[in-house]
């Protein structure tokens, strides 16, 4: 492991480029030796110690510190505050690094802070006492995660020739899912709150390190040009519809279906102890079992359906069809109490995960066409990304604080039915939403 205080000699693999203040993209025309593995397994740690909690490590938790008919709306809050910093976070954290000029990099101090932070905080949240302390340490966690997911997602313009990128942006988005198998995996067999939140958060913490300590990174030697003010700031998260309208729809048509597509991750593990009266140890188990045949279909179909694609040329037909899919899904869910039980879940994951799948095979091809600015792009992904992000910010205190607690009050044990058939219908607009696009078929 490189020690940070000696700066790299030429001959190592940690060798740092110098960078003129608006230079961007790689110095060199080939992908420097070790950067795919190590960026895909810091990616993967990444991911993992993020949805170890999400997928059900939080749930779980809370179910411990408040009882499971009270769960619904402190991991609402818990959830929802976690994100709404990932949401302030992300767009800024990216121009932070950019005009980073310390004499390790631009890119591996946020990544060494960041992962430090992730850790710590996480490892917090594990050990937490009540709810407060709770969403203190996610919200840290979360400010940290994304300091360090910014700054490495940045290393593949920085690393990679333009030509060079499809195959490790393909590996990193591999990442994901994986982290998602992974850490199902571990959250059932970890026995503990803390070991749940902690051994995932460690494994990150020891990929990231590689990655961060063996990075050719470079370091900028002047100051940018411009300084970066509050306008360039606000800039960050906002666009005009009015002006960009096709960009207008592909962000709306994200957003609500990410809502539905989401909806059934981050309940499901309560709604199986309220509708199938499991203990936290079943709810872990089939939540595996329920990962596994999702994320699996995901990646599947995901390939598939890239190719196919490109191959007819069309891009909206794709994006309709999986939002209705995974609005299908989603309610094949919410009605397995009364048809199928448990074994109906199943199959609505399926369905979730074929209609994801598609979906993300061709979503983000679909809004890169309709970017507003060719010049701005790095902006306009950053504004792009908030369609990403703020589902899961809304989701949560949509659900938690006010659909499911309204839902049982109107129909008593259907609180989260409801949550699933209003989720399913948001998917259901976001997939009609993509065909006011004009500029895409």
């Amino acid at each position: 492991m490189t020690d940070l205080t000696t700066p790299p000699r030429q001959a190592t693999p940690s060798t740092i480029i110098t960078l003129e203040p608006d230079a961007t993209g790689p110095t060199e025309e080939r992908i420097p030796k070790g950067y795919v593995p190590t960026v895909t397994l810091s990616a993967f740690g990444l991911y993992l110690a993020i949805f170890a909690p999400t997928i059900g490590g939080l749930s779980v938790k809370i179910q411990g510190l408040v009882g499971l008919e009270r769960a619904p709306l402190h991991l609402g809050i818990v959830s929802g505050v976690a994100m709404v910093v990932a949401l302030v976070v992300q767009p800024l954290a990216g121009r932070l690094s950019d005009r980073t000029m310390s004499r390790f990099g631009m890119r591996r101090p946020w990544l060494i802070g960041g992962i430090i932070g992730l850790v710590i905080f996480t490892v917090c949240a594990g050990l937490a006492p009540n709810t407060f302390w709770l969403t203190i340490a996610m919200a840290f966690a979360s400010l940290f995660g994304n300091l360090a997911f910014a700054a490495q997602a940045a290393t593949l313009a920085d690393q990679v020739p333009e030509a060079k990128r499809g195959g490790p942006s393909g590996l990193i988005g591999a990442a994901t899912p994986l982290g998602i198998l992974v850490a199902s995996v571990m959250l059932m067999v970890l026995p503990t709150d803390l070991l749940r939140f902690a051994i995932p958060a460690l494994v990150g913490l020891v990929l990231g390190f590689i990655f961060a300590f063996t990075l050719r990174d470079k370091v900028r030697t002047l100051p940018p040009t411009e300084k970066l003010n509050v306008l360039q700031i606000l800039g960050s998260f906002v666009f005009n519809p009015r002006k960009h309208p096709d960009f207008g729809w592909a962000w709306l048509s994200k957003m609500f279906v990410l809502i539905g597509y989401g909806s059934v991750t981050g309940y499901l593990t309560l709604y199986l102890g309220v509708a199938y009266g499991m203990d936290t140890t079943q709810q872990l188990a089939f939540n595996a079992t329920a990962n596994l045949i999702a994320v699996g279909s995901l990646v599947v179909f995901s390939v598939i359906f890239g190719f196919i694609s490109d191959k007819v040329g069309r891009r909206k037909p794709f994006v309709m069809v999986g939002g209705l899919m995974i609005s299908v899904g989603v309610l094949i869910v919410a009605a397995s109490p009364a048809i199928g039980g448990l074994n109906l879940i199943l199959v609505g994951e399926l369905v979730i995960g074929v209609g994801a799948g598609i979906f993300f095979a061709v979503d983000q091809a679909l809004c890169i066409a309709v970017l507003p600015d060719p010049n701005d792009t790095a902006k306009d992904l950053g504004v792009l990304n908030i369609a990403n992000t703020l589902p899961g910010a809304i989701s949560p205190f949509l659900a938690g604080v006010l659909v499911i607690p309204l839902g049982e009050i109107l129909f008593p044990g259907g609180g989260y039915i409801v949550w699933f058939v209003l989720s399913a219908v948001i998917a259901i607009a976001g997939a009609f939403a993509v065909t006011r696009i004009r500029s895409v078929r």
